[in-house]
């Protein structure tokens, strides 16, 4: 028996090291570097204690792009946990399976095609010559016709859109999942009772399968500060830092700049505030288990 109680930390070991090596260490030191005047180029280190935070904290820079990533979990919320979930409830209660099948698997293909093929697609759809400006001429709206990713006002939202029609369908299919999972004895007695759909819905849907979306909330805030790859492939953060977010400011400073202590600082928010949004919800979740 003693022997045999060893054996499950054996097995959790080899990961554990691994998850120490590559995920923790990396924050540790980057913390350390944080606080130092670290340049890229000349390879010197200085240690300047909070001068990197209040610099960054100060800077007009950081509000605007901090804004960006603001808009960017708000909006995923909105698309990625209600409109998903709207999604997956008026598919569970299709009553042609096949019909559903195919609007699933419809939502759920982007989510399986590399961000740098859609990334690119959409660069070309975006494009003044591109797919959606000769839509929108071809319907008779060409007043509207721009080059989206060339206009300080439409480029973060132009690759939010992305974004969304993205990952929408991967959030859908976890809720239909956790949807599948109630038993279907409650709804039918609902039906019984003479519930309409919108207060199954209220009433028996959501309550039911309130962790699952506490976890897609988590999934999209926690990705909506992290987001880079849409963003720097279709626009690298322009035009004039007009979609520049927190990372892509933070990859700016560091390998274009070469201010990696800078960089590292920027890294560290992004850490807190991510933390701090997303530690609401892991309260509410403990508090509910308890």
């Amino acid at each position: 028996m003693q022997k045999n109680k060893w054996i499950p930390v054996f097995y959790i070991l080899p990961a554990l090291l691994i998850l120490v090596m590559f995920v923790y260490y990396p924050i540790v030191r980057n913390i350390g570097y944080g606080f130092t005047d670290w340049e890229l180029m000349s390879g010197t280190k200085h240690w300047v204690g909070l001068n990197n935070y209040i610099k960054l904290l100060k800077s007009a820079e950081f509000a605007k792009v901090f804004l960006n990533n603001i808009r960017y979990v708000a909006i995923s919320v909105f698309f990625q946990v209600g409109v998903a979930l709207v999604i997956a409830a008026a598919l569970e209660n299709m009553k042609t399976r096949w019909l559903s099948g195919l609007f699933r698997t419809t939502f759920f293909l982007p989510s399986l095609i590399s961000l740098t093929i859609i990334g690119l697609m959409f660069t070309f759809i975006y494009n003044n010559e591109g797919l959606l400006n000769g839509f929108l001429k071809f319907i008779g709206l060409g007043q509207y016709a721009k080059g989206w990713l060339g206009n300080g006002k439409t480029a973060i939202y132009a690759v939010i859109a992305v974004s969304q029609w993205r990952s929408i369908g991967y959030t859908m299919m976890l809720l239909i999942v956790a949807i599948q999972r109630i038993p279907r004895e409650i709804f039918e007695a609902a039906r019984i009772d003479g519930a309409t759909s919108t207060r199954i819905f209220w009433d028996i849907t959501v309550p039911n399968i309130a962790g699952m979306l506490k976890i897609a909330l988590m999934i999209n805030i926690a990705g909506g500060f992290l987001v880079f790859n849409e963003i720097f492939i279709m626009t690298s953060g322009g035009p004039y830092g007009s979609s520049q977010v927190l990372s892509t400011m933070m990859y700016e400073y560091a390998f274009v700049h070469g201010k990696m202590g800078y960089a590292s600082a920027i890294a560290n928010v992004i850490l807190v505030i991510s933390f701090l949004f997303l530690l609401p919800q892991l309260f509410v979740k403990n508090k509910g288990e308890a």
